[in-house]
């Protein structure tokens, strides 16, 4: 599991094989790489809207990749609720 102030952006199953990363994504895009990529599905035991589960099996590009795992990130970090000193 992965936080950013406190808050999941994203999950691994480690346990498993081939290795499986949840990600939160905004709808729309879930949307699109659902319908892009086989090895991209609904969030498992997640929010479907919003979360994607990724199986890294080799077929999804390394930049794609790297790129929704930023995504999320930055999803998360612009959900947090900032304190009156950072408002500034």
């Amino acid at each position: 599991m992965f936080k950013v102030g406190g808050k999941v952006y994203a999950l691994g199953d480690i346990m498993g094989g081939p290795l499986k990363l949840s990600l939160k994504v905004r709808p729309e895009r879930g949307d699109e790489l659902r319908a892009a990529h086989a090895a991209i599905v609904s969030g498992h035991h997640l929010n479907r809207r919003h979360w994607i589960t990724l199986t890294l099996d080799g077929s999804l590009p390394d930049t794609l990749v790297g790129e929704l795992l930023a995504s999320s990130h930055a999803l998360v970090v612009a959900g947090l609720i900032r304190t009156p000193t950072e408002r500034c």
